[in-house]
């Protein structure tokens, strides 16, 4: 299959405005897909983009419709819904979670722009999906009348080959004469995909290079940086998650995908050590002391990263839900928890990685797989623990944020 396909809408009754589901309903859904997105994941890796049938049940269950505005037929969900949904579809395959999160993530940040741009987006297809890369250094765009000019090159824009719509960023001149950080979204009529992706973990996430030349972009459908961090509600009780720090929350999304991987590995792992036979001392490898030390540090760790998770969820709804902003040192935390949470299911891959032996490096072996996934998914620059935690220890000891986008 070529990955630059793009696959046209296989239902048309996705383009219906009709209400997607609740939360719930939706968790449901990512939980019951599970099992074929297993089955597929060997084909995933091999395409390296999820097949025409993943795509297929993202739109028709909808699950990356969580934090879509009503009016297009969204959830609205709470941000703790992102972590079941993202886990269940990474326990099954960590490449097609990694495109979902994009889908996820990207719908977040679209329902904080104009409407205009929305409308765009949703209006004529309310199941589009999105991707976008938030690296503004390697692009540039100008001003024009009515709009910007954007040119540009991005690397690591994951699930591009199945997108609708891709969101970019660049910077260009601000009113005061500083550089810009400014945010621009394009359909796939308005960018070309390199084929670059060729990758030794997250194989099917087709994350390829996107060139942008030379390309008008309606005033409407751009926004600042700004505008991603964080606002007063702009009527009754509008959801949390339309008026949240979303830089400070996308390591919730990238962190729950990759805790979804160490579960799936960490499974994989104990199914196999329950009838393995050790072929040094033929003894059944669940005899091991060693074994069961293992086990159980792999199980704490993916339990402590759940934890955590919810924890920062749970910790910024209530900040947004008094009716305030979250300091710089409060944006930090959350930044800061998540990245710790995707150490500690990279920990627990680990662990069970090395308790295997010489049987996981197989490509047959799906603990493989897990592993290399775990590998690719910790260097985002979300999960990198040096960056993000300096982040938050020089806010707590009175130095100034280095992180303008939090």
């Amino acid at each position: 299959m070529n990955p630059h396909t793009h696959f046209l809408e296989p239902d048309a009754s996705t383009h219906s405005h009709a209400p997607v589901g609740s939360a719930s309903d939706l968790i449901g859904r990512a939980e019951a897909l599970a099992p074929a997105l297993r089955e597929r994941a060997a084909e995933t890796e091999r395409l390296r983009q999820p097949p025409e049938a993943t795509r297929h049940d993202v739109v028709r269950t909808g699950i990356h419709r969580l934090f879509q505005p009503a009016r297009y037929g969204g959830a609205e969900a709470p941000f703790r819904a992102a972590v079941e949904v993202l886990t269940a579809v990474g326990r099954a395959c960590g490449s097609t979670a990694w495109v979902v999160v994009q889908n996820i993530a990207h719908n977040s940040m679209l329902a904080q722009w104009p409407q205009a741009a929305q409308d765009d987006v949703w209006g004529a297809n309310p199941a589009a999906l999105l991707s976008g890369i938030l690296i503004p250094g390697i692009g540039k765009a100008r001003r024009v009348e009515n709009g910007y000019v954007l040119s540009g090159r991005w690397p690591f824009v994951s699930g591009v080959s199945l997108a609708d719509w891709v969101l970019f960023t660049a910077f260009t001149p601000g009113p005061d004469g500083k550089e810009e950080d400014r945010h621009f979204i394009l359909p796939r009529s308005d960018y070309q995909i390199l084929d670059t992706w060729h990758a030794m973990g997250l194989k099917g996430s087709a994350s390829h290079d996107v060139v942008v030349d030379e390309v008008f972009v309606p005033e409407h459908r751009t926004t600042t940086i700004e505008a991603m961090r964080g606002r007063e509600a702009r009527y009754p009780g509008e959801p949390v998650v339309f008026r949240s720090p979303l830089y400070a929350m996308f390591g919730v999304f990238i962190g729950s995908s990759a805790l979804g991987i160490a579960e799936g590995g960490v499974h994989s792992y104990v199914e196999q050590a329950r009838t393995r036979i050790s072929r040094a001392s033929v003894r059944p490898v669940s005899d091991f002391n060693t074994q069961h030390v293992k086990v159980a540090e792999a199980l704490a760790a993916i339990k402590a990263a759940r934890l955590l998770l919810y924890g920062v969820c749970d910790q910024m709804t209530e900040i947004i839900a008094s009716g305030r902003m979250p300091t710089l040192e409060e944006r930090a935390r959350c930044r800061a928890e998540a990245t710790f949470a995707g150490q500690l299911s990279t920990r627990a891959v680990n662990v069970v990685w090395d308790a295997v032996g010489g049987s996981g490096i197989y490509d047959a072996n799906p603990l493989s797989r897990y592993f290399r996934d775990m590998s690719a998914a910790n260097r985002h620059i979300t999960q990198n623990w040096d960056v993000n935690a300096s982040t938050h220890g020089r806010v707590v000891l009175g130095l100034p944020i280095d992180n303008p986008a939090l």
